[in-house]
């Protein structure tokens, strides 16, 4: 299977009974189709609080490019933010990763959240113009 966002070839996701999924796998699963996006980063996460050995290199690698702006923003930004809460170090290609956004993304779409959003955002997700609830 190929990557749409650079062509490159994508390897299977991997064998994640064996191991904690990663930002990486959730993106593989997202391309692949073997997930959607939503459900598949929800599942890392839990993964992630709940195995605090692992933080560091379940954010390591750089995720594939979803060929989807928001998307990709956001797994940059998740990486970000998780390591600034944990006291992990901030992944290089967080800083990089994916296309930066030109308009912003309130998560919910309803116009009536948009104040409270702002406000609640993290940093790491403000400052690439997406707009969550402070649970995410």
């Amino acid at each position: 299977m190929t990557n749409p966002g650079d062509g490159s070839q994508i390897p299977p996701p991997s064998n994640l009974a064996l191991r904690l999924p990663t930002l990486l796998d959730v993106s593989r699963r997202a391309v692949a189709g073997v997930q959607k996006f939503d459900p598949a980063l929800r599942e890392f996460l839990g993964d992630f609080y709940s195995y605090p050995e692992r933080r560091d290199a379940a954010i390591a690698e750089e995720p594939l490019l979803l060929d989807d702006d928001i998307k990709d923003a956001y797994l940059a930004a998740v990486a970000e933010h998780l390591a600034a809460r944990f006291g992990l170090e901030v992944p290089g290609w967080a800083e990089h990763h994916g296309r930066p956004l030109k308009r912003a993304f309130f998560a919910g779409g309803l116009e009536s959240l948009k104040a409270i959003l702002t406000v609640e955002s993290p940093a790491a997700f403000r400052r690439r113009l997406l707009f969550v609830s402070r649970t995410g």
